[in-house]
């Protein structure tokens, strides 16, 4: 395979990843221009292409050398990584479980409720892996999709499938018993990383990434106090580090406060930061961050 200067991401085309996997690399400063059979994305600015493909797909193009960097579900990696790709970055979005759910009428006690039952799901490995650390002999029936109907159709007695509000297990007359495995989004490479000028754009990228991440749902609070309402109002603000406080010109008992808070702030909270002496008070996103 001739080598490449330019840094290649696997991102999933379509499906619940795929939104929020362009709005991150958005923020990172990342712009792209969609080739016309929409499955590559050419990069403006920055050494960076993405190819927009299946996600159960984005590990074996990593492990084969076509793609550097992938952005998966960790249900995903954990199931055909092979152990071959390890993660970088967890993303926080795109959470949810890969779980066991049982018809609403069926008993379950703990694992070994399922003994000898049939289960449907398209992650066999995974699920393998779970039923032997719990000692449980049953029978995994492998699909493609749609499995939470396998119990009605009768191929299944339970199933093992990702879960996020649950809606769908309702609608299915299911109820969830058991969590095979967190997941979250996380951005995997393969192992060493590439040593040629695409590390300069991988490491660019973890920066970006970090930057965008660390403050995500973030709130710049600014505002305006007497000097001896500082202390009540640091006591008001929700899980905030010690606010920057500047001298205002011209009013020597007047401060300037600055304070990045890590949740949005409510109504409530800023009318108490009002009471605790804060005037002028203005609420601002967060964008990024660099340290």
């Amino acid at each position: 395979m001739m080598p490449r200067e330019r840094l290649r991401i696997a991102v999933q085309k379509s499906g619940r990843l795929s939104d929020p996997c362009f709005d991150l690399l958005d923020r990172c400063g990342l712009r792209f221009r969609r080739s016309r059979d929409g499955l590559f994305c050419f990069g403006d600015g920055e050494p960076v292409d993405l190819l927009l493909v299946r996600d159960d797909d984005i590990p074996g193009l990593i492990g084969q050398g076509v793609c550097d960097l992938g952005i998966v579900g960790r249900n995903v990696l954990a199931e055909f990584g092979g152990g071959a790709l390890r993660s970088l970055r967890d993303l926080g979005f795109g959470c949810c479980r890969l779980a066991i759910a049982v018809p609403q009428e069926r008993a379950y006690t703990g694992p070994a409720s399922l003994a000898g039952l049939r289960i449907a799901t398209s992650y066999p490995n995974l699920l393998k892996g779970w039923l032997e650390r719990q000692g449980v002999a049953a029978e995994v029936v492998t699909l493609a999709g749609s499995v939470e109907i396998a119990p009605r159709l009768g191929t299944a007695d339970a199933i093992c499938d990702l879960v996020q509000s649950g809606a769908t297990l309702i609608a299915n007359q299911l109820r969830e018993v058991d969590c095979v495995l967190g997941s979250e989004a996380v951005l995997v490479a393969a192992d060493p990383l590439p040593a040629d000028g695409r590390r300069d754009a991988i490491e660019l990228l973890l920066r970006r990434v970090d930057g965008v991440t660390r403050v995500r749902g973030s709130r710049l609070l600014l505002l305006q106090a007497a000097r001896d309402c500082v202390d009540a109002i640091v006591a008001a603000l929700p899980g905030a580090p010690r606010p920057t406080v500047l001298q205002m010109d011209g009013e020597p008992g007047q401060v300037m406060l600055q304070a990045l808070c890590p949740d949005e702030l409510g109504w409530r909270q800023l009318e108490a930061i009002q009471r605790a002496g804060a005037r002028e008070l203005f609420v601002l996103p967060v964008e990024r961050a660099l340290a």
